[in-house]
């Protein structure tokens, strides 16, 4: 179909603006097709956020752990883990290789809230980036939890969660599962979700999964402290990273919490654009060129027959 219209068109002109178009979105198709980012725009008061997830190296350069520092025995939990880091990238807090915490790297520094083990803790801070992919290990630091009230009670209480950070569209219901383990049931569970709101208060009978959830009314990257106690006062902690994806506002009611604010200018869509257009206008001139000569051989070539029937 295409090629009887391009047949009838006989302006050289015309035909190059319409193979400019094709050639252009011929190619864009072709891209789409190739590479399989994962882009979502989100509309908010009149605002676009878009979040794109494209491919890169894992990060090369890790976090460290400043305090505590190691040979230090704690009585109290939870404990402030601390040091250097990548900004923008998670941070992750293990310790024996189980995660007990996550914050957003800031400026160059992080500190997170983390539960301890009784007995021994090594502790590693570990980065991620966008792609869930690690950095190198941090150092390793060593601590100790003596747990004075275990010695009465029986086992300690803990919070876990296979995810360090979650997230949903603003005015989209956020849903985290966690679990909670050891103590004595019931426990009263205290969710902090660091947008400003009052911390919401659970009561849960009995060991095991925990589905909490949240609704965030503004795009943003926020600090969750969550908090259960046992029936002894037994108390485990865990700190994660929960994110309202969309357009990046600001006001003093958020501001007022843990929001973290990130924003990122993302200009591949046109960088990739750009030699698309170029080549689609490199070929579009030249079939304006071959279509020129072919006028002017079809101009010769009946002048010349012309001059051989007079």
């Amino acid at each position: 179909m295409v090629l009887i219209i391009m047949k009838n068109i006989k302006t050289a002109p015309l035909k190059s603006i319409i193979y400019t178009a094709l050639s252009v979105a011929f190619f864009s198709i072709a891209i789409m097709i190739a590479r399989p980012p994962l882009a979502s725009a989100f509309q908010e008061s009149g605002a676009v956020g878009v979040q794109g997830i494209i491919p890169s190296t894992p990060p090369t350069r890790g976090a460290t752990i400043a305090v505590p520092s190691s040979g230090v025995v704690f009585t109290n939990i939870p404990i402030s883990v601390s040091g250097l880091c990548p900004t923008g990238l998670l941070v992750k807090i293990f310790s024996n290789n189980v995660f007990v915490g996550s914050t957003v790297c800031q400026n160059g520094s992080y500190t997170v809230l983390v539960d301890l083990f009784s007995g021994q803790n090594d502790l590693v801070a570990r980065v991620f980036d966008a792609l869930d992919q690690p950095g190198p290990d941090s150092n390793t630091v060593i601590v100790t939890f003596e747990n004075s009230q275990f010695t009465f009670v029986g086992n300690h209480v803990y919070l876990s969660s296979a995810y360090a950070e979650r997230g949903a569209p603003p005015n989209t219901e956020l849903d985290w599962p966690i679990t909670i383990t050891g103590g004595t049931a019931p426990y009263a569970l205290s969710v902090d979700w660091g947008d400003g709101t009052a911390s919401e208060l659970l009561s849960v009978p009995n060991v095991g999964a925990v589905t909490i959830n949240h609704t965030y009314n503004q795009a943003g990257i926020y600090s969750v402290i969550m908090k259960a106690t046992d029936r002894n006062g037994e108390k485990a902690f865990l700190q994660v990273v929960g994110q309202a994806t969309g357009a990046i506002q600001s006001n003093s009611k958020a501001n007022s919490g843990n929001l973290i604010i990130e924003k990122q200018l993302l200009w591949w869509p046109a960088l990739e654009m750009l030699p698309l257009i170029l080549l689609a206008f490199w070929i579009g001139r030249r079939h304006e060129r071959v279509a020129q000569i072919k006028q002017i051989e079809d101009a010769f070539t009946r002048a010349k027959a012309k001059l051989k029937k007079d």
